[in-house]
């Protein structure tokens, strides 16, 4: 037995704005293609110096604090040349930073 369709007006269909609104769009999404895959270099900081140099042990660094002037003296004298190594060292760590 096969109803005619004016007994089906008591069924009520969602047909509202909202509802369609919300069909097309779904459609619409279906029939774009996905965006294209974009690769974006972003910088990233990294340390400039990889290898600090030793800072070296100077011997006026172990003198007592009473010992004579002349001791002190000579023990200056003697870590002038350790700090002008290392001093040198850092200039060469830090040549890559600027």
């Amino acid at each position: 037995m096969r109803l005619p369709l004016h007994h089906l007006h008591h069924l009520q269909f969602p047909a509202t704005p909202a509802f369609l609104f919300s069909a097309c769009m779904l459609l619409a999404g279906c029939g774009t293609a996905p965006p294209a895959t974009q690769i974006v270099e972003v910088p990233v900081r990294t340390p400039c110096v990889k290898d600090v140099p030793a800072r070296p042990v100077y011997e006026f660094d172990r003198l007592p604090l009473d010992a004579p002037d002349g001791e002190k003296v000579l023990a200056l004298a003697r870590d002038w040349t350790r700090g002008r190594k290392y001093e040198s060292a850092l200039e060469g760590a830090l040549a890559g930073c600027h």
